[in-house]
């Protein structure tokens, strides 16, 4: 998910894709403690950085997260 992306989205919508984005890297997180290995090595990572990329966005529109 790129910035330009993520700035034409609404607040709620950006909200909303961050509540998706930190359950997913909990599921993930869960996934890798209990021994399993993930399809992609590269996506808790890329879950990461997108969550930066949303709170990075909130952030300027002066909104606290």
């Amino acid at each position: 998910m790129k910035m330009r992306e993520i700035r034409e989205m609404s607040r709620g919508e950006k909200l909303k894709k961050l509540m998706e984005l930190e359950n997913d890297l909990i599921r993930l997180r869960t996934l890798v403690r209990s021994g399993g290995a993930l399809e992609n090595p590269g996506q808790m990572r890329a879950v990461r950085r997108d969550i930066a990329r949303i709170k990075t966005a909130l952030r300027e529109e002066g909104y606290k997260v």
